[in-house]
């Protein structure tokens, strides 16, 4: 059967490529590795904003369904059955890719939910945000779950009754993807600038995430080119976004280690230097003696 959306590309990919786009894939799933932990670790969300969580997540699910229905991706999946399983891997893995993002971006919104925020190790400045309430958490997860269901739904009947307007579906979801995105690290930025310290944010997994959102921008980029601008564009802003999170957070780090290098080295200073009783005594004790001896 004739598939006329089918790319014209040669039916086998080459094995550079392919693994390439592999792993990114990985790389998405580790990055996120970091950030689980710290939460599960310290047993608590503090220092997250449920505004970042919420727009984090909806953006996510905005891009997923951006890339599932973008006319592209249609073709690679239609095309799955006229090509070797290799290639058609290869076609789908610009979608495997969102969808881990999107996985392990969700995984964060549930254990912001089970790791409610509760007061941590390090001391909650008393202008820093209020703490959420559980409410607002339950909130959030509640938001979440019904805006992916009515994207779910909304995308099925484009993809079942409106193919003709897939594409301007698709762009709909990649434009507003990028519009939560532009907004999501917002409110991440002022709650960790008012509680001037990261609590359970991840360095670690911006370290990773911040220059992999422009190698993960580049390959969706050379998979729907520039047509699929709104695919790959919204991890463009957000590795911007998040670097500047990240900048705050390590000059934060340093700030305390700083601080508490000093602190180490003022007591260390204090057990060691003899006080101004202990010198008298000394004095004292020697006059002593040395009278004594004569």
């Amino acid at each position: 059967m004739d598939l006329p959306n089918c790319r014209r590309e040669p039916a086998e990919p080459s094995l550079v490529l392919f693994s390439f786009r592999a792993l990114i894939v990985l790389g998405i799933l580790v990055s996120y590795i970091p950030q689980h932990l710290r939460i599960i670790t310290r047993r608590s969300s503090e220092g997250l904003s449920p505004y970042f969580v919420l727009l984090g997540t909806t953006s996510s699910t905005f891009s997923l369904f951006n890339v599932i229905t973008d006319p592209g991706s249609q073709d690679n999946i239609a095309c799955c059955t006229e090509i070797s399983r290799f290639a058609c891997t290869a076609g789908l893995l610009g979608i495997a890719q969102i969808a881990v993002q999107w996985g392990c971006f969700s995984i964060i919104m549930i254990l912001f939910l089970i790791f409610f925020p509760q007061p941590g190790p390090e001391p909650h400045p008393s202008d820093a945000p209020a703490r959420p309430t559980y409410k607002t958490a339950l909130l959030v997860v509640f938001t979440c779950i019904v805006h992916f269901v009515a994207l779910l739904i909304l995308s099925s009947v484009f993809l079942l009754w409106y193919k003709a307007y897939l594409g301007p579906w698709s762009t709909t979801l990649g434009i507003c993807a990028a519009i939560l995105a532009a907004v999501q690290y917002l409110p991440q930025l002022y709650t960790t600038w008012k509680l001037q310290h990261v609590m359970s944010l991840s360095i670690p997994m911006m370290c990773i995430q911040t220059p992999g959102s422009f190698v993960f921008a580049a390959s969706l980029a050379g998979e729907y080119g520039l047509k699929g601008w709104s695919v790959w564009g919204v991890y463009v802003l957000t590795g911007f976004l998040q670097g500047g999170l990240l900048a705050m957070g390590i000059y934060f780090e340093l700030r305390d280690r700083k601080a508490r290098q000093l602190e180490g080295s003022e007591q260390e200073n204090q057990d060691t230097s003899p006080s101004e009783r202990t010198a008298l005594l000394g004095d004292s004790n020697g006059h002593a003696n040395h009278g004594t001896n004569t």
